[in-house]
């Protein structure tokens, strides 16, 4: 074991890559000690622990629709803003719709988002996930999205994908009394579609 490297992600995002001798984890974050000798399987169990992130709803009165993602993937909570992973094409496709050019800093983003009407969360606040794959969620809890409603006036929810809309769904939908069109997700996994197909059907929200 000794010999071996484990990368885990704490709750706040970072990356940590060590050869522990133990482990020892609080509710909070990860602490490395030597405490104790671990196996692998037992320091992958402890990384699978829920996982929460705190990237804020991007929106302001002026947002006229709602993009939902599911959850973000490790490298978007690791730059702590939507979409982070240089594969992922949403940022290319919302760009070739709005005929912007794509914005690559977090603020240029931000200002991308606002200055086309966008408001940007995810359907999730926090899970048990395994790296970025949304096949392994489990024991889901959902963001509030009262506050948005309330504040802007949304024209119509989207969501990013299959998983996305199970999770919508499953727990906002009949809470707020309002549906979400789901559109195919951006993620480099959806490689049925292609970057033409993808933005044709994210025309859709182009109210």
């Amino acid at each position: 074991f000794r010999e071996s490297e484990v990368t885990i992600e704490t709750k706040k995002g970072e990356i940590k890559k060590f050869k522990p001798l133990g482990l020892y984890v609080t509710n909070e974050n990860f602490f490395y000690t030597e405490l104790y000798k671990m196996t692998i399987d037992e320091a992958m169990a402890i990384i699978k622990e829920n996982s929460r992130y705190d990237i804020n709803v991007n929106y302001n009165e002026n947002s006229k629709i709602l993009i939902l993602g599911s959850f973000p993937s490790v490298k978007s909570r690791e730059q702590m803003f939507f979409y982070g992973h240089p594969q992922n094409r949403f940022w290319k496709v919302l760009s070739k719709i709005f005929e912007c050019r794509e914005p690559r800093s977090i603020d240029e983003k931000k200002n991308f988002l606002l200055s086309n009407g966008v408001a940007l969360w995810d359907v999730l606040a926090s899970c048990e996930i395994t790296g970025s794959a949304d096949s392994s969620i489990k024991n889901a809890v959902t963001n509030d999205l009262t506050e948005i409603l309330d504040n802007a006036d949304i024209k119509q929810i989207f969501v990013n994908g299959k998983t996305a809309e199970k999770y919508f769904n499953k727990y906002i939908k009949d809470k707020i009394k309002r549906a979400a069109v789901c559109l195919p997700s951006t993620s480099p996994a959806n490689a049925a579609y292609s970057f033409e197909r993808l933005t044709a059907e994210w025309m859709k929200i182009v109210l």
